[in-house]
């Protein structure tokens, strides 16, 4: 009997709201982040930054806060520029900003609103007005991210679809790049799945994919790395932040973990159980290479993978060449 499914719960599973929420106070004056930092340090993470520039290198650096509690009035790059500049990046444009700022005109209030903001509070601030409204928009944001999740959630397995990863892989390309690190893809194909539901017929297929999809997520620990199905019975592993050596050691970790299953395929040249061909490859995104360039690479590699027998992984290495002379033919 198939199992019966439950998307909402299963982007219930997929998203993991942190312990403790994160809280960026931005302010040029040390006094008023103290005092917030007081306010709020208690239930929350607490970051600070003391001026604009500083405050959006953090959100593009590290893992974006859940909400930004950000002053007006600052020497160089006032906040409502800041938060412009927040909600013109895709990759940030959700997190809520609740300007905190000793201007109490409606036309100061308006300009904050209109720039992005979601509340306006003056000081000098009420503690528990400011904690009953950071509250409430964390609430609100989580909520939403629940919502907007289930766009980007492949029905059949609950991981992330292809819309997601498209939407992901350009915003780790940007970070790896920023912070001179390397991405690694993994391409992964179910070896003769055809085979397999031809033979057990595509409700066993169905499950069959569902066990590898959850196989593969729980093989992937980091929370900033990402599988999603890249369609029908492939599978992509994306990993910032990740070189070539951690890159192969995972790629056979993999190929061991579904090996262990033992899901039988009897019709199945290669194996009598279900097994996968994964292509590697690992980039440091510069001016000399790009997303679609990682991409048809991880892509070469999986098809040596498969034409050195399956059951294998294969590294970009030779696939490289093989994006390099298609580079070479567009510029013919």
């Amino acid at each position: 009997m198939t199992p019966t499914h439950n998307p909402v719960q299963e982007v219930r599973t997929l998203i993991t709201l942190p312990e403790r929420a994160r809280l960026l106070v931005v302010d040029d004056q040390p006094i008023n982040i103290q005092t917030l930092y007081q306010v709020f340090h208690t239930d929350y993470e607490v970051f600070m930054a003391t001026g604009g520039m500083q405050a959006l290198a953090f959100c593009r650096d590290n893992q974006p806060p859940d909400l930004i509690l950000l002053d007006v009035m600052m020497s160089g790059m006032d906040g409502i520029e800041v938060c412009r500049r927040l909600k013109a990046e895709s990759a940030l444009a959700d997190i809520p900003v609740i300007f905190v700022t000793a201007l109490a005109d409606p036309i100061d209030e308006t300009r904050a609103l209109e720039a992005g903001g979601v509340d306006f509070i003056t000081k000098p601030v009420n503690p528990a007005v400011v904690r009953a409204r950071v509250k409430t928009h964390i609430t609100l944001k989580a909520q939403t991210d629940l919502l907007r999740s289930l766009v980007f959630i492949d029905g059949l397995t609950g991981v992330a679809n292809r819309r997601r990863f498209d939407e992901v892989l350009p915003i780790e390309w940007r970070r790896c790049r920023r912070s001179c690190n390397a991405v690694t893809l993994l391409m992964i194909d179910i070896d003769h799945f055809k085979r397999y539901n031809d033979h057990y017929g595509h409700q066993a297929g169905d499950v069959c994919l569902q066990k590898i999809a959850a196989t593969l997520k729980a093989g992937l620990q980091r929370s900033h790395d990402l599988v999603a199905r890249y369609g029908g019975e492939e599978f992509v592993c994306l990993m910032p932040e990740c070189d070539h050596p951690a890159g192969q050691k995972k790629a056979q970790e993999l190929l061991a973990t579904i090996a262990a299953l033992g899901i039988p395929h009897a019709d199945s040249p290669t194996a009598n159980h279900v097994t996968l061909s994964i292509g590697i490859c690992v980039m440091r995104p510069g001016e000399s290479n790009t997303m679609d360039e990682l991409v048809a690479a991880a892509d070469a590699a999986l098809y040596d993978a498969k034409l050195g027998g399956r059951n294998r992984s294969s590294s970009s290495a030779q696939s490289m060449e093989i994006v390099q002379l298609r580079r070479q033919d567009v510029r013919k």
